[in-house]
């Protein structure tokens, strides 16, 4: 059964901090695993993602805030994410990709809610 599950989502203060853990299961040979993010009237935009091999791309609007991280053995990636701003504010995604030459999938989670207050 493949499944894709967040964590970590809360209320938290401007300035301060909080980690999102996705573990992906049933899943296999992912690629990259992400986090995206949707606000309330806007598209869903990449916060940051990580390759199999660890090489990462990060959003400008979080790159210095924000770190992503992976254990390849759980299929689990992490997000750190500190002095959240009002504007973080969103519904937190996790994705894992997977890029075969016969096979192509995106796995989504249900979403984690972050809210930053001013």
């Amino acid at each position: 059964q493949v499944r894709v599950v967040e964590s970590g989502g809360g209320l938290v203060q401007a300035g301060g901090s909080l980690r999102l853990s996705c573990a992906a299961s049933g899943i296999f040979s992912i690629n990259a695993m992400g986090w995206y993010r949707q606000a309330p009237g806007k598209q869903r935009e990449l916060v940051a993602s990580i390759t199999s091999g660890g090489n990462t791309n990060y959003a400008d609007s979080v790159k210095g805030r924000f770190t992503i991280s992976r254990d390849n053995a759980k299929n689990t990636v992490y997000l750190q994410m500190n002095s959240l701003k009002p504007e973080d504010t969103a519904v937190y995604y996790c994705n894992a990709e997977v890029r075969l030459a016969t096979f192509r999938n995106d796995y989504w989670g249900q979403g984690t809610q972050v809210t930053v207050s001013s």
